[in-house]
């Protein structure tokens, strides 16, 4: 098991937010404390935005992002769904495509806030840009990205990325090989502690909620589909 503290890493940013970026893989540009990812996931930051800071308008193309809010809000503004906000324990999933798009995402509160940011390379080019949003539920390992294209909930792919809202005493277990990300709180994986910003990479994740909340952010790749 290998585990990466959010802690050690050095905390850049840009705009108004501060982010530590723990996964940068080698074909984005990473360098030795980063990690590489897994299937098409490349990109993992753990950003807090100032009170009233904002990202500034950007463009993307060929690239899935997806966010997910750990505390306070979002405000987000670009060509896709211009206008919906994003709050504690909710997911927005944007595939820029060919067709590509802006946003801004804004934090509207006097107060930070905490947001995950991943990215994953589309497996096909030139798609239609889209959106997807969804609600975190207690104690259950939502898939927020990622499934077959024979539905329509999720953006599809073979990397998939769930996120558990998890209690006390909740088990998560996967077989095959992850990688997972801890914030909010604590627990045991794979019988060792694990702590808020710790990125954890091993073959199988058997995975125990200790604290009374802890965000658990698994990705890893279904090759069924």
């Amino acid at each position: 098991m290998q585990i990466l503290s959010r802690d050690s890493l050095h905390r850049g940013g840009f705009a108004g937010l501060r982010e530590t970026r723990l996964v940068v893989d080698d074909k984005v540009g990473g360098k030795n404390d980063t990690w590489n990812g897994i299937g098409n996931f490349i990109y993992l930051a753990d950003a807090r935005f100032a009170p009233k800071g904002q990202t500034g308008m950007h463009p993307h193309k060929e690239l899935d992002v997806i966010s997910i809010m750990l505390e306070g809000s979002i405000e987000h503004q670009g060509s896709m769904e211009n206008g919906k906000s994003m709050h504690t324990n909710q997911a927005q999933a944007q595939r820029a495509g060919g067709e590509g798009f802006v946003h801004n995402e804004i934090n509207p509160d006097n107060a930070e806030n905490r947001m995950l940011q991943l990215w994953v390379l589309p497996e096909i080019s030139g798609e239609s840009a889209s959106y997807k949003f969804h609600d975190l539920k207690k104690d259950q390992m939502v898939t927020v990205y990622g499934g077959s294209k024979s539905q329509n909930v999720t953006l599809d792919s073979h990397t998939i990325i769930e996120v558990g809202l998890l209690t006390k005493n909740k088990n998560v277990t996967h077989e095959g090989e992850f990688i997972a990300y801890v914030t909010g709180g604590e627990g045991i994986l794979n019988g060792g502690e694990v702590k808020d910003g710790d990125l954890v990479r091993d073959e199988k994740l058997d995975f125990t909620a200790v604290s009374d909340q802890v965000h658990l952010t698994l990705i890893y790749v279904n090759k069924a589909h």
